[in-house]
């Protein structure tokens, strides 16, 4: 009777991450389908050099932009609002060739010769990728007074309608039975700020209880990562996946639970007591915007981006924004948790990649099960 059991468990988990596997393909398929993540958007090609349009109507300049997949939508309003505005001042026509894909392979094809005029990502250690290969300048974040970035979130917790599983805060994600999604940190920027807010949390917790910090924070990474179903290729995947029925409880950015709500989608979202602020910078890719003659346009919309009118459609989409006047105005939908903290608070990015993120980091001895 008890190797009948057995069989019938193996068979039963078997049977499950079948269901899972194919519903994982299913999403990337869909996505590709419709363009969440896919690399051929509007003409450009991720990771292929995109030739700049030629006209023959010189009053029209072509854009090319390179962005992370969970801003697509935000930019989709955006961007004819900034081109009627750009016709308004300049008397010229502007269009768009638009490539979304997740953060990190988006910075490694913009940086292998995907010729972005304009560059969106999920974190300043993708734009440092674009530093790297020369495209822009290693003082990217000393030219304006947002230190190069454009919008802001939380990382949150997302539930199915009525929180089923009573989900208050992250120590919940490591129950038994509690079946959780996150995308890959090795291609999302998105996944890596995951990462970071569990991994910081902990932290925090552990300062709170008297604990040994790294040991608490790493156990409690290593417990929530062994309720994960899979680790998807970007925020925007694993967010698909979670809508298709995949998961109790997905770790995202705030934006993507609010918008969705607001398209009466019945999530519950979470603010964990301890949580990361996300910043997501923007910024001119020196290089291409000069080669393709574009530079004016190209420092015109990253302006744009951070003004009230674009800063507006961000905070509609869920984006915390970065402009004051517009965050005085959102003051109310976007409350502060009582333990916010900064990527700072945990050494800074430099720290954080070596200590998580390097070959023999945390991450990796969480994803190889080492205590």
């Amino acid at each position: 009777m008890r190797v009948r059991l057995i069989r019938f468990r193996a068979i039963a988990w078997t049977a499950r991450l079948t269901a899972v596997w194919m519903l994982s393909l299913l999403v990337m398929l869909t996505g590709c389908s419709n363009g969440a993540d896919a690399p051929n958007v509007n003409g450009a090609d991720s990771g292929l050099p995109v030739q700049q349009i030629s006209t023959a109507d010189k009053d029209t300049v072509t854009l090319v932009i390179g962005a992370y997949s969970v801003v697509k939508d935000a930019l989709g309003r955006i961007l004819p609002e900034f081109a009627v505005d750009w016709e308004a001042r300049t008397g010229k026509k502007i269009v768009f060739q638009e490539s979304y894909e997740a953060s990190g392979t988006q910075a490694r094809a913009i940086a292998g010769g995907m010729e972005a005029d304009v560059a969106l990502l999920a974190m300043e250690g993708d734009i440092d990728k674009l530093v790297g290969a020369k495209l822009i300048k290693p003082e990217w974040k000393d030219q304006d007074t947002y230190h190069g970035m454009v919008t802001r979130s939380v990382v949150v917790i997302g539930t199915r309608k009525g929180n089923p599983l009573g989900i208050q805060d992250w120590l919940d994600l490591t129950l038994e039975g509690v079946n959780v999604l996150y995308p890959n940190p090795k291609t999302s920027g998105g996944a890596q700020w995951d990462i970071n807010a569990i991994y910081g949390a902990g932290l925090k917790m552990a300062a709170e209880q008297g604990e040994n910090g790294p040991k608490f924070a790493k156990q409690l990474l290593m417990r929530i990562h062994h309720n994960v179903l899979s680790l998807d290729k970007s925020g925007r995947a694993s967010m698909a996946a979670f809508e298709y029925g995949v998961g109790d409880a997905i770790v995202t950015y705030e934006n993507e639970i609010l918008s969705r709500k607001r398209e009466g989608v019945p999530y519950e979202m979470i603010l964990p007591k301890h949580t990361i602020l996300v910043e997501n910078p923007a910024v001119v890719v020196e290089h291409y915007a000069k080669k393709h003659q574009v530079e004016e346009a190209a420092q015109a919309l990253v302006a744009y981006l951070r003004g009230p009118k674009a800063q507006r459609i961000f905070a509609e989409a869920g984006f915390r924004p970065v402009n004051e006047q517009v965050a005085q105005e959102t003051a109310e939908v976007y409350p502060i948790p009582e333990g916010l903290f900064h990527i700072e608070d945990m050494g800074g990015w430099k720290d954080v990649r070596e200590t998580l993120y390097s070959s023999r980091g945390i991450w990796y001895q969480v994803l190889a099960g080492i205590e």
